[in-house]
């Protein structure tokens, strides 16, 4: 097996458009609360960069990526890198994060997926980061 079969995915039902998911996800006042900590930026234009800022474990860290797509209410494609992972900053070393959002007027299904993650027990440890961050995205949208 290659790191290209270890793929991390999360998922969550959201009881909510998904304007108003997607508002929550992209909204810079909101990325601490979701990104457990971190303040994102980014002008969201197609291969611009995004950067998260914070610290974790004691430890100040600026991870990086560019934007891969950006179809509002649909799709958002990034990549990312963390220099905390101790690798060098190099292409084999980033990941491919996808948010794919579908429903209806009611109810959002948001799927997320990381890609390159070196082993299973990597993707496993990515999947539960990722269902946690989704679960605060559904508690932050479902309680405004």
């Amino acid at each position: 097996m290659t790191s290209e079969d270890h793929v991390a995915t999360a998922e969550v039902e959201i009881a909510a458009p998904a304007e108003k998911v997607w508002a929550a996800l992209t909204d810079p006042a909101r990325s601490p609360e979701l990104w457990f900590g971190a303040e994102v930026h980014t002008d969201w234009a197609l291969g611009s960069p995004i950067t998260w800022s914070g610290e974790w474990e004691g430890r100040r860290y600026q991870d990086r990526g560019e934007i891969l797509a950006f179809e509002p209410d649909r799709l958002l494609r990034l990549t990312h890198f963390s220099p905390l992972s101790g690798e060098p900053d190099l292409p084999e070393n980033h990941h491919t994060l996808a948010f794919t959002l579908s429903g209806d007027d009611a109810t959002t299904h948001v799927v997320m997926t990381q890609d390159n993650n070196p082993s299973e027990e990597a993707a496993l440890h990515s999947s539960g980061m990722w269902s946690q961050l989704l679960q605060t995205l559904k508690q932050v949208v479902e309680a405004s």
